[in-house]
């Protein structure tokens, strides 16, 4: 599971980015919604099961209710979910 969390995660990292400086450009400057719909979607689902792979996988590594939160919030901060993976579950297969 911890192996499909860090997949997740670097996903749902690559999908924030894209919707921040790729199809938010092409939604404001160029008047283009559907890439953003897109991404939207498939960000969505990404962010969704972070979520909830963050809360299984909390108990398989013995973090504490502050770990989870921090995790958590990686996930709404751009390059988050990068740092997340690097300290958190860099020592781990």
């Amino acid at each position: 599971m911890i192996k499909t969390f860090k997949i997740i995660a670097i996903l749902e990292g690559v999908s924030l980015l894209m919707i921040l400086f790729i199809t938010m450009p092409f939604k404001y400057v160029f008047d283009q919604g559907l890439p953003n719909q897109i991404i939207g979607m498939g960000h969505g689902f990404l962010f969704l099961a972070y979520v909830v792979l963050a809360i299984l996988v909390k108990s398989e590594l013995n973090w504490n209710f502050k770990t989870l939160l921090i995790v958590l919030a990686c996930s709404v901060i751009p390059f988050g979910t990068f740092w997340m993976e690097r300290k958190y579950l860099e020592t781990t297969k």
